[in-house]
């Protein structure tokens, strides 16, 4: 479930970057300028949305290492405390159930 509410928030931000990008285009379109000076204004938004969309591609590829490094660190804590438990039991004892002792 929480994978499912990540993946929302990430379309929802890329179609705000887009609808962002859209909307300045048009006003760039809109205004009156000439050409030269919408052209010139156009190619440097168009820069400035491409820098942005590889700095956000880097935070989600940094996210994604992150949480692919604490889901590895939990598998490993998890098999260690399996394993501790396992040689805490000595062989032929059955484990007590929860709040019973033997």
């Amino acid at each position: 479930m929480a994978r499912d509410s990540g993946v929302e928030a990430g379309t929802v931000i890329v179609a705000f970057v887009l609808g962002t990008i859209m909307g300045a285009a048009v006003a760039l379109l809109m205004a009156p300028a000439t050409g030269e000076d919408t052209r010139r204004r156009l190619a440097e938004r168009a820069r400035e949305g491409a820098d942005r969309a590889r700095e956000v591609a880097g935070q989600g590829r940094e996210m994604w290492n992150r949480q692919r490094d604490t889901f590895a660190t939990a598998v490993e804590r998890g098999r260690e405390a399996y394993q501790q438990a396992r040689g805490a039991q000595t062989p032929g004892t059955p484990s007590a159930p929860s709040g019973e002792s033997l």
